[in-house]
């Protein structure tokens, strides 16, 4: 004998019967879906939008609005038309009951300074 248990060689033995029988399947479940997708006819494709068998439709275009951009001049500051608008409101509209746009910001955290080494 070669010194191992006979327990010992037969859990080993076991192991690999199921590591075959494993491999054995993965295999076989790969080749049924190589065979699968080489017996269709043609490739499928999904389709996002539409109705099967109807043509998609293109969306219509938005209406020309009639704010257009102001002209910009070289050199100038960049124009902005609508002008924007801060993310805090004013002071009458917070009176009138109006909420800001974004929290406020966390206070700083302080550390104690760093020390120069010498």
């Amino acid at each position: 004998m070669n010194g191992m248990p006979s327990d010992t060689k037969r859990a080993i033995r076991r192991e690999w019967w199921l590591a075959a029988l494993l491999l054995t399947a993965g295999l076989a479940i790969a080749g049924l879906s190589l065979a699968k997708l080489a017996a269709q006819s043609e490739p499928q494709m999904a389709q996002a939008t539409g109705t099967p068998g109807q043509p998609l439709q293109a969306t219509p275009s938005p209406q020309p609005s009639s704010d257009k951009p102001a002209e910009s001049t070289p050199g100038g500051t960049r124009p902005t038309t609508p002008a924007p608008e801060p993310a805090q409101p004013s002071a009458e509209a917070q009176k009138e009951g109006a909420k800001p746009a974004l929290p406020p910001a966390p206070a700083e955290k302080m550390a104690p300074p760093i020390k120069d080494k010498n």
